[in-house]
């Protein structure tokens, strides 16, 4: 007999339900209580909730498949450090260690055991980054992970509901934003007691003791259906492999060997790089955090995200290897590798599901820290983002400055020039930075930033594909690679803090995503009408798709409207005819 004739159905699926509207209570909470705007604007967190034991039963609807996936994994270190009987009502434990949760010792994760009745029922928890942890600011430089700031092993950060002083007074003396890095851990503690509260009363209202066993049967049923979906993919062993930037010129290599069978999907990383000596390393809890949340997305992007869609998933990496790190690697600035797993998921899927996957896309999120001293002498650290296109899929064309896989928001302009110095003089797209295709990529933007009654400013700009563009699919053309430097086009190092001149605007280019399918396959009104946007130059829509697009109005003119561009077709006929 199996678990589902056991339970109501009915009762399972509204518990479904309404956790996951608990769960955007908690995010809600978290959201509007943080200090720091990586976590307000840029949403760079995590929400979830677990069974008595562990077991991730569902997500809040935004977050980042690192924090979320690497948080899944990590709970169970929480609760083999901390067992029922060591644990109160209003404890809440917390850790920033790497291996054991989202890869990044800016990444604090903060868990809360819920209690019904004396007896722990389940976790709330949380994870973000932080705004400072103190060593070096974020940055590749560091040769061990002990240069990368304050280590903290799981503990508890409250006792029955009181906050343990000792170690915030701890934190608070080694950080550089001491209010908001404080600020943000109070805001996830917060956030997860909102969703106990939650729980306890839907308990309350269904009359349960516990939910361990409906949370199982949640669980299973995503298992079995992402299974379902593995099934229809054929079997066989897909092989890809993707070139990053790495840092200051070293160059990594991913390779993947993907097999499929009999409902389950093995990731090999044996052909990956060796560690590395700066801080790009990946640890396997991240490694294995943005794979699963690719097969998924690829597969089954409508099964419920839980435990149990992880289980049919395997990943093997290496000990030592770039994508599985042994301890002390330094691994700050893991995300400029973790991220390109997608795409590099994506290209051996296309062998087989081209309808499922996207092109390449920029991939790592480009994260630039600015630090330095206003006229007065008054400090500033400030965490920027900015993102590239996506890749185009075999339907559509890629988003534009979208951040994918992460799915972190840039930093609105107002928000940025409000609580820094600096200005954003230009933020616009990059003209033909989509790699061209019968859908193009997504591209990315040109941003320039200058500062204003600032004595000193550093810059450490945290950005991947300025060497390797994002490739096409199936045909499709790159996307162009991004670049940082200067406004006098001097470019510079990236991953690396930089002392820079005030007085000089700073340039940075994310890259585009790349296209999918012959551009020639491209209906040449959807040409005209991305040359009439400014997504794609006259010149671009000849030598990349055939097309011919001219403009009626006067050639000098600055302001192009849309309504001026006009398609030849019969020289479009023509050129794409020879």
């Amino acid at each position: 007999m199996t678990r589902a004739s056991t339970l109501d159905p009915f009762v399972v699926g509204a518990v479904s339900s309404r956790l996951s509207s608990v769960l955007q209570e908690q995010q809600t909470a978290l959201v509007n209580t943080a200090f720091s705007s990586i976590v307000r604007e840029s949403l760079d967190l995590a929400c979830a909730v677990f069974d008595s034991k562990g077991e991730m039963i569902g997500q809040s609807v935004g977050g980042t498949p690192g924090h979320i996936n690497a948080m899944a994994t990590g709970m169970h270190h929480f609760v083999s450090a901390y067992p029922p009987e060591t644990l109160d009502p209003g404890d809440v434990l917390f850790t920033n260690d790497p291996w054991m949760t989202a890869g990044q010792i800016n990444d604090i994760s903060v868990a809360t055991p819920v209690f019904r009745d004396g007896v722990l029922v389940a976790w709330f928890a949380t994870c973000c980054h932080a705004p400072d942890i103190g060593g070096r600011v974020l940055s590749a430089q560091a040769s061990e992970v002990f240069e990368e700031g304050l280590a903290i092993p799981i503990m508890k950060l409250f006792r029955a509901g009181q906050p343990n002083v000792d170690i915030v007074d701890v934190i608070r003396q080694n950080v550089r934003t001491p209010d908001e890095t404080i600020g943000d851990l109070y805001a996830q503690a917060s956030a997860n007691a909102v969703g106990a509260d939650s729980l306890l009363r839907l308990m309350d209202e269904y009359n349960l003791s516990s939910i361990d066993e409906i949370a199982a049967e949640i669980m299973s049923r995503s298992e079995i259906a992402l299974r379902e979906a593995i099934r229809a993919v054929p079997d066989g062993v897909y092989r890809s492999e993707i070139e990053c930037d790495g840092f200051d010129g070293e160059g990594l290599f991913l390779a993947l060997a993907l097999t499929v069978a009999d409902g389950e999907v093995h990731l090999d990383f044996s052909g990956c790089s060796s560690e590395s000596k700066s801080g790009v390393n990946v640890v396997l809890n991240y490694t294995k955090a943005y794979s699963s949340f690719a097969i998924k997305a690829a597969i089954a992007p409508d099964v419920p995200h839980n435990a149990g869609s992880f289980r049919p998933v395997s990943i093997e990496a290496p000990e030592g290897s770039i994508l599985n790190c042994r301890r002390p690697a330094p691994v700050a600035s893991r995300h400029s590798v973790g991220h390109y797993l997608p795409s590099l998921i994506f290209r051996a899927l296309a062998q087989i599901v081209p309808d499922r996957v996207m092109a390449e896309s920029a991939d790592a999120v480009w994260m630039t820290v600015f630090r330095g001293k206003q006229s007065g002498d008054q400090p500033f650290l400030f965490s920027h983002f900015l993102s590239g296109g996506t890749g185009a899929r075999s339907c559509k064309d890629g988003l534009s400055t979208t951040s994918f896989p992460s799915g972190l928001r840039a930093v609105p302009t107002e928000v940025f020039e409000t609580l820094t110095p600096m200005v954003q003089m230009r933020r616009e797209l990059r003209t033909d930075s989509g790699g061209a295709g019968e859908f193009r990529g997504g591209l990315g933007q040109a941003t320039t930033f200058h500062s204003r009654d600032v004595d000193s400013l550093l810059v450490n700009a945290n950005i991947e594909r300025t060497r390797f563009a994002a490739r096409g699919a199936l045909g499709g053309r790159p996307g162009l690679p991004g670049f940082f430097g200067d406004a006098t086009g001097r470019s510079l190092k990236p991953k690396q803090a930089l002392t820079v001149s005030p007085s000089v605007p700073l340039e940075f280019r994310p890259p585009g995503g790349g296209g999918f399918g012959d551009p020639h396959a491209r209906v040449p009104s959807a040409v005209l009408a991305d040359v009439a946007s400014g997504y794609v130059s006259q010149e671009a829509a000849l030598s990349e798709y055939g097309v011919v697009v001219r403009f009626l109005g006067d050639p000098n003119a600055i302001v192009r409207p849309p309504e001026a561009f006009v398609l030849d077709e019969d020289a479009t006929h023509q050129v794409r005819s020879s």
